[in-house]
């Protein structure tokens, strides 16, 4: 895309300030316009069947290659303030449910360009902007209108979904929906969950699912054991140390007395974990080196500087209760209740991982994606954590048909909404109507169809049979039942795609003067 330095950006709008009111409001739409829409042009290639990949190369040589929309927007070198706001939505979507970037960015970068079309023909830009809003949120509600309910696992559309998230990649979709049975149907509806969480990927290993947790961590030493049945398991959440004292008390002949005690204290801690038997102990961050000494001596495996969010996998599947070092001065029979267990513990040493099995805790599950190389790897991660969130996502919220069909629907239905709306916001509607038929035309586009024409053929056929799931075949051009052919979405994906298209489009046609700050330094003076 066009690169614009934020110096750059904001010399060539310095004269706004003593330009004309109107003019300069104009030159800061049209110039945030077309930074929107160099963004989407990065990512709209990728979007369908037919899209392809984008390579990303920095100035070391480094390449990535990938689809996923994401990854190119936040690797892209994106300067000027209005797409930066583009790629932050995106994030934005991805962490909210996983997948849908690229829709959401194309659908934004349409937003905010029909919204200026209309600004252009004299409409209020307070206007068009409550347009959009209202326009976007009855499209919303009739969305979620139009949605398929998914009961349970066994429900075949999740299948279908896993599909059409994983770029139709059969391995990846079984991977997920084996996952998806294991942690089970409740686990997949807590709010704090994520599939796309268990996705671990490395090259050269054997892609397959177990249940169990995989950390990213080898043993803290090689003399520990590599295998463990049948173990106890401690999860601490901070140091495997005695408590500390301060610099000052420890000069004092009190104060060194004091900490003589604690370390005495902190041995004692560690010799009655090893009479409990344990023989698993995951630490959040380092280990004393007299506690390393006493549970490598007892064939006890510790891994430490573990994530937070891996304590926490790791806690749950064995039944452990994660506590802080301070939580260890207690007695055997305190200790006892909040220790874990699990069937097996084994390190692989060739990639230096370890994986916990068979806890007696929560169903967990871990996706392993491999590949040939580091490059392929990463993309194969990233397809796979897409079809995980997609079929999470389709099992909270439901699906709708896919390809753009809904959207186009959508479009036909908000049209009609415009109509019985009086007053100038309905420009604002209009803008929605046009913006929602863009996915189905870039779909087209990219399978090498002309989307116009495509478009058109389509609304007219869903208008004739009442349907909001006839589409384009992207292998034939023709129009077909997106339903029966089997191309669906999340709902969730999409419902939050428009949402955020809709907060990032109203946000930047709100932008109507650049003003150069203050530097920092002045600032702070």
């Amino acid at each position: 895309m066009p690169k614009e330095s934020e110096e750059s950006y904001l010399e060539r709008h310095k004269e706004l300030e003593s330009a004309d009111p109107g003019e300069a409001r104009m030159n800061a739409l049209q110039s945030n316009a077309t930074a929107v829409r160099a963004v989407a042009a990065a990512v709209e290639g990728t979007l369908g069947p037919k899209g392809l990949d984008t390579m990303l190369v920095n100035g070391r040589g480094e390449v990535v290659v990938t689809n996923d929309g994401v990854t190119i927007l936040e690797r892209m070198d994106v300067k000027h303030p209005a797409a930066q706001m583009v790629v932050n939505i995106a994030r934005a979507q991805q962490e909210e449910v996983g997948d849908g970037t690229t829709t959401a960015t194309l659908l934004a970068a349409a937003l905010v360009d029909e919204g200026v079309k209309q600004v252009k023909r004299g409409v209020p830009v307070a206007k068009v902007i409550a347009g959009i809003q209202y326009g976007v949120r009855f499209a919303l509600e009739q969305m979620q209108m139009k949605a398929r309910p998914i009961w349970d696992l066994e429900d075949e559309w999740l299948q279908r979904i896993a599909f059409t998230a994983g770029r139709e990649q059969e391995d990846i979709t079984n991977l997920v929906m084996e996952a998806a049975h294991l942690v089970g149907r409740e686990k997949l509806l807590e709010k704090n969950f994520k599939l796309s969480d268990t996705v671990v990927a490395h090259p050269r290993v054997e892609s397959g699912v177990f249940s169990g947790v995989l950390l990213n961590k080898g043993r803290l030493n090689v003399q520990m054991p590599s295998f463990l049945e049948n173990p106890r398991v401690l999860v601490v959440a901070d140091a495997l140390e005695p408590e500390q004292l301060e610099e000052e008390v420890l000069r004092t002949e009190a104060g060194f007395s004091k900490y003589m005690e604690l370390k005495e204290a902190f041995r004692k801690t560690i010799e009655q974990l090893v009479e409990l038997d344990v023989g698993l102990v995951v630490v959040g961050q380092g280990v004393d080196p007299v506690a390393e000494e006493i549970l490598t001596e007892a064939s006890v495996i510790v891994v430490n500087r573990v994530k937070k969010s891996d304590l926490i996998k790791v806690a749950e599947h064995t039944g452990a209760r994660m506590v802080k070092r301070t939580g260890l001065d207690r007695s055997p029979e305190e200790l006892e209740e909040i220790l874990g267990s699990c069937a097996t513990v084994e390190e692989d040493e060739r990639f230096q991982r370890i994986r916990i099995t068979g806890g007696t805790g929560k169903p967990s599950a871990t996706i392993l994606v491999g590949a040939a190389t580091e490059e392929v790897v990463g993309e194969r991660e990233r397809i796979c954590k897409d079809a995980a969130a997609a079929v999470q996502a389709a099992l909270r919220g439901g699906f709708i048909p896919g390809g753009g069909a809904t959207e186009l629907a959508l479009a036909r239905d908000v049209e009609k909404y415009g109509d019985t709306v009086q007053g100038m916001e309905g420009f604002g509607i209009a803008a929605v109507a046009e913006a929602l038929q863009r996915p189905m035309a870039q779909v087209v586009a990219n399978a090498g169809f002309n989307p116009l024409e495509k478009v058109e053929e389509v609304k007219a056929l869903q208008w004739k049979r009442r349907s909001d799931s006839l589409g384009i075949d992207c292998d034939r051009g023709t129009v077909v039942d997106m339903i029966e052919m089997g191309v669906v979405d999340s709902l969730l994906v999409k419902y939050h795609a428009l949402q955020a298209a809709s907060e990032v489009s109203t946000a930047i046609l709100r932008i109507h003067t650049v003003v150069r700050m203050r530097d920092e330094e002045y600032l702070s003076e």
